[in-house]
């Protein structure tokens, strides 16, 4: 069983308000956490070899969104393995569609969750207490 230590989460959103949040929930949770402010950051740092075990992502970002991050990461066939889950404020069902048909494992609307909850989901996913 792995322990949150082992665990990189990566959070790609452009909001640094939102990172830095995130970022103090999961480190303080003992979680490794991994930022990028745009997509194409984040496609960046997915090139340099860097995997995480879990990735967040937001779909509005300047420079490239989630959806084109996704394809891109799709067709290049990077964190394959990885679940991603959406993290953003869009909840239209043409967005969720579109992330469900890239392989999301989840889709989730910030403004009805708390970062605890999404703490929470990371520790379910890897059944750490």
């Amino acid at each position: 069983m792995k322990e949150a230590k082992d665990i990189k989460v990566m959070i790609v959103d452009d909001d640094t308000f939102i990172l830095n949040m995130y970022k103090i929930k999961f480190t303080k949770e003992g979680f490794t956490p991994t930022l990028a402010t745009n997509g194409q950051e984040a496609l960046d740092i997915a090139k340099s070899g860097f995997v995480p075990d879990v990735l967040f992502i937001d779909l509005i970002m300047p420079i490239m969104g989630g959806i084109e991050f996704l394809q891109n990461i799709r067709k290049e066939k990077l964190f394959e393995n990885v679940p991603i889950l959406v993290l953003t404020n869009q909840s239209q069902v043409t967005d969720i569609d579109a992330a469900k048909n890239l392989g999301v494992k989840s889709y989730i609307v910030k403004a009805t969750t708390i970062p605890s909850e999404i703490v929470d989901e990371v520790k379910k996913l890897f059944d750490i207490k």
